[in-house]
């Protein structure tokens, strides 16, 4: 029996109190969360092909409250990676950001490592997590890549939802694929098959003059879609990088190990230099007014949730409904120093690297796993099908341009 997703109660929170901005750049439409103080260097947060500015919502609340700027987006329909800079450039310039900090995954790293070589004296430092160098590999594993834009849009869904892993989870890591999976169906075609498209665009990073010293990688050790040779590739770009190792979280650790990454997320912008500044958070306000968007896009929001959620705002999880009165709290630093006295400091080439334990805390948050089955027999079926279809359409554009020719 498939998984029921009911949204997580502080995700139903977040929705409620962060608003949502949506601005038109040019032909571009971009969605994003931006919450903290702004006069604080944004951290902005990149996902991947399946994720959307939502996914990270727990590094939004949790980050804004201790006094840091977070703006989270959804990468929009570009088609080509110097396209995507331009279009990343244009949308700093609307909301008036010059210097920014990045935090990518999977593609999203990929993304940033790029606008970093182009844009060096925008990006301040780089947090990358389960990412890559080159899209090489991908195109070469993806053969019908020349007409991902006209594939089906439940075709580039199901074979985006083929790169998570299936089957049983424990209750963390089941519950951020669940996540992620309900994201994955809020996405068009044209922004599946433009994310596709830049995973296997032919393009690398070269080096960058943006100094190892402000850089971090976090990774998962159990496993993540992106392979260990790309990672390893990574790791051998940025020598003297900075390492945080989490030994579980799977591919979406800032929802599975919010903590960890959070606190991760922290180290990083103290070392490079940005301070946060907790006298300047306020509460949240309860209508929901605490960015500037307009009270129709959180309204709109609001109802996608209810119509996501089934109107059950029950919590999965220990952590949802932070109150809003206290956005700097005792246990909120109590929970720092608790993660910090479980963290193990290892030197590796001369350089530390930081691996947390899972706290007693943190794996009493959940019940019981539940099973996972993504995919049904007629989902296998429909895959199995997919080389027939492809060559269908390759067989058909062919005769149809031979015809031309003729007439």
């Amino acid at each position: 029996m498939k998984r029921v997703f009911s949204a997580p109660g502080d995700y139903i929170y977040f929705k409620s109190q962060v608003p949502l901005h949506r601005i038109p750049i040019g032909t571009k439409q971009w969605r994003y969360y931006d919450f903290g103080p702004k006069v604080v260097t944004p951290l902005i947060c990149l996902p991947g092909t399946a994720g959307t500015a939502d996914v990270y919502y727990k590094q939004i609340m949790c980050l804004s409250m201790k006094g840091y700027r977070v703006i989270s987006v959804d990468i929009p329909c570009v088609w080509n990676h110097q396209e995507w800079i331009q279009s990343f450039e244009k949308f700093l310039d609307a909301i008036d950001v010059h210097h920014i900090h990045l935090y990518g995954t999977s593609l999203g790293g990929f993304l940033a490592q790029l606008f970093a070589q182009h844009r060096p004296r925008r990006v301040k430092s780089l947090i990358l997590s389960n990412t890559f160098l080159e899209t090489r590999s991908f195109a070469a594993a993806m053969p019908w890549a020349p007409i991902v834009s006209w594939t089906p849009s439940f075709l580039l869904k199901r074979y985006v939802l083929t790169g998570i892993r299936d089957g049983l989870h424990e209750p963390f890591i089941a519950d951020s694929v669940d996540f992620v999976v309900s994201q994955v169906e809020t996405l068009s075609r044209d922004e599946l098959a433009s994310r596709l498209t830049l995973t296997v665009d032919s393009a690398s990073v070269k080096p960058l003059l943006l100094s190892d010293s402000f850089i971090t990688i976090m990774d998962t050790n159990d496993y993540s879609a992106i392979p260990q040779q790309l990672k390893d590739q990574l790791s051998e770009r940025y020598p003297g990088a900075r390492r945080a190792y989490l030994k579980t979280g799977g591919d979406f650790p800032f929802l599975s190990r919010p903590d960890e990454v959070n606190l991760h997320l922290q180290l990083h912008l103290r070392r490079v230099g940005l301070e946060a500044q907790p006298e300047l958070v306020q509460s949240i306000p309860k209508d929901g007014t605490g960015g500037g968007p307009s009270k129709e896009n959180d309204k709109e929001d609001r109802d996608d949730e209810q119509k996501d959620d089934g109107g059950n705002p029950e919590s999965n999880s220990e952590e949802s409904q932070p109150s809003p009165s206290a956005p700097e709290s005792s246990e909120s630093h109590g929970l720092d120093e608790q993660l910090l006295s479980n963290a193990e400091i290892h030197y590796i080439d001369q350089k530390d690297s930081i691996i947390f334990k899972p706290s007693a805390m943190s794996m009493n948050q959940h019940g019981a796993a539940a099973g996972i089955l993504l995919q049904s027999t007629w989902e296998f079926f429909i895959f199995s099908l997919l080389p027939l279809y492809v060559d269908s359409l390759y067989i058909y554009s062919n005769n149809a341009w031979k015809l031309r020719q003729l007439v």
